[in-house]
């Protein structure tokens, strides 16, 4: 599986002029691939943003994108490195438990992670391949 973060879903979804081709691309290849797949954080963030939500799972299951929820041990593993974060001077607001979220759960449930938010994916969260849309 291939964990897909809200950045990208997003970008596909609203058409983001700047960011929907590259995004778009870059799934498609990854579907060629493997199954994909969205956390309870991602579509939270997703719904958060995207009008109208009421077809939102429709719109996921027309492009053969699947559910997966946050284990238990992704949980511990994502409080474990925000406190991290924190330890190494990071403040409270520059990130926000969702990011560590959808880092743990790609981490341990999935091959890799779609994201254009690769650096701090490949710092907190060691051995997560990144699949980085280039816009």
């Amino acid at each position: 599986m291939i964990a897909l973060d809200s950045s990208v879903l997003i970008d596909v979804l609203t058409n983001d002029p700047v960011h929907g081709d590259a995004s778009a691309a870059k799934l498609e290849g990854a579907m060629e691939r493997d199954d994909i797949v969205v956390c309870d954080v991602v579509l939270a963030e997703v719904a958060a943003r995207v009008h109208p939500v009421d077809d939102l799972m429709d719109s996921l299951a027309d492009m053969g994108v699947n559910f997966s929820p946050v284990s238990e041990q992704a949980a511990i593993r994502a409080g474990i490195m925000q406190r991290r974060f924190r330890e190494r001077g990071g403040k409270r607001g520059d990130r926000v438990i969702a990011d560590f979220l959808v880092g743990a759960h790609a981490l341990l449930h999935c091959n890799a992670l779609i994201t254009r938010d690769n650096g701090f994916f490949r710092e907190y969260f060691k051995g997560l391949k990144i699949i980085k849309p280039e816009a």
